[in-house]
């Protein structure tokens, strides 16, 4: 595979890749602030719930940083 092709990327391998580079800052940030996850499950669903919704925030917040650059 030629690194330096002039072919367009394709749109969804991009997003692919986005999205790992959301996940993996998300990661960085929540290790950096030493709030990593337990690896163990969620005691219950609420428990789930906030940890979901805190990792959607944060890639979010991930990629409007991104944007704006």
């Amino acid at each position: 595979m030629d690194l330096h092709s002039t072919q367009p990327h394709n749109d969804h391998t991009s997003e692919g890749i986005s999205d790992y580079v959301a996940e993996l800052q998300f990661h960085m940030a929540l290790h950096a602030r030493k709030l990593v996850p337990n690896l163990t499950t969620a005691a219950d669903s609420r428990e789930q719930l906030l940890q979901q919704t805190q990792a959607n925030f944060e890639k979010l917040v991930s990629r409007q940083s991104r944007s704006e650059r």
